[in-house]
């Protein structure tokens, strides 16, 4: 049984207590998001990064990101897509966070605290533009990003973020975000072996993506080859279905 006394002096405590409390009696670190948003152009994964237009790192790429405003970010996540929106002109429907990483070194304008996300969208119709503090955007290679020098300790998250989209793609359908408008299924799986790094089994791989119910037959066919491939579509009200088994299994 509760005590409802009790409980009314102990909120009315809490009350006084929050109403005395200050928050500067404690340091307060800078807190930043970073995000990597892929995708597949020319049969290769890519990452887009900006140049950087202000100091530190003046001109250097780096993943899309800036610090957190407290007066309108309800949480981290929403920090991440204002600032892709603002620096990119991309609108994400979703994002993943994968790290949080802080230390006195990561920026030497001081203590940093950053949280790193990533996302998989289609390029083809997205319009990109450099927004407040980017000189320019662009699509890179992800083989070439990982080897270029990037701003401040972006190098280390974009290997996490890279690392965390292979996982996720050995038991998930999450790369279906990565495709546009109608596909074949082998377009999907080429799609798949892009982000795993590997060619998963034809027969197997495709049973297990029409059962998850991630994607939905178009009602068209596309001629190629000896007879006519079906189209298909994403499911836009379908959840990331997670398989029982990795497709490292079908390889």
């Amino acid at each position: 049984m509760i005590d409802e006394t009790s409980s009314s002096a102990s909120t009315e405590e809490e009350s006084a207590f929050l109403a005395e409390y200050d928050a500067s009696q404690y340091d307060r670190p800078s807190t930043a998001v970073d995000t990597a948003i892929f995708t597949i152009k020319d049969d290769q994964l890519h990452v887009l990064l900006i140049q950087r237009e202000e100091h530190p790192f003046l001109k250097q790429w780096s993943l899309v990101g800036g610090y957190i405003n407290m007066e309108v970010d309800t949480d981290l996540a929403a920090t991440a897509k204002r600032k892709l929106l603002e620096k990119t002109g991309i609108a994400t429907p979703y994002l993943e966070q994968v790290i949080t990483v802080g230390d006195k070194q990561r920026d030497p304008r001081g203590w940093t605290i950053s949280t790193s996300y990533f996302a998989l969208l289609p390029w083809e119709k997205i319009q990109l533009r450099a927004g407040s503090g980017a000189q320019d955007v662009t699509w890179h290679p992800h083989s070439e990003a990982a080897e270029m020098s990037l701003a401040f300790d972006h190098n280390h998250l974009l290997t996490q973020c890279r690392d965390r989209l292979r996982s996720k793609a050995l038991y998930t359908t999450l790369p279906v975000n990565l495709m546009e408008g109608e596909f074949t299924l082998n377009e999907l799986q080429q799609a798949y072996e892009v982000v795993i790094g590997k060619p998963v089994q034809a027969k197997s791989f495709r049973r297990r993506i029409l059962s998850s119910g991630a994607i939905k037959e178009s009602g068209n066919m596309r001629a190629t080859g000896k007879r006519p491939a079906q189209l298909y579509v994403k499911d836009e009200t379908a959840d990331t279905y997670y398989f029982a088994r990795t497709m490292e299994s079908l390889a």
